[in-house]
């Protein structure tokens, strides 16, 4: 009964082992991944920030938003 339980609490520290040397190998063969994951979501996000620039800063928004805002001044409360 002693060696039995000898075995299985090796055989759970082994697993434990080779679980965490698993999710090492496999988080070193992704790190590159995540440099290039994060450089495409910076261009989108600069891209994204230019258009968004490009519509506010438009004739057409600039005379809705100051019209919105006059409005919102000269309401009665």
């Amino acid at each position: 009964m002693n060696g039995m339980r000898v075995v299985r609490t090796y055989g759970w520290l082994r697993g434990g082992v080779r679980r965490w040397a698993r999710a090492v190998r496999s988080g070193r063969r992704d790190a590159g991944m995540v440099s290039a994951e994060y450089a495409v979501g910076l261009i989108a996000a600069v891209g994204f920030a230019g258009v968004l620039f490009q519509v506010v800063t438009s004739d057409v928004v600039q005379s809705a938003l100051r019209s919105l805002v006059a409005k919102a001044l000269h309401g009665s409360f």
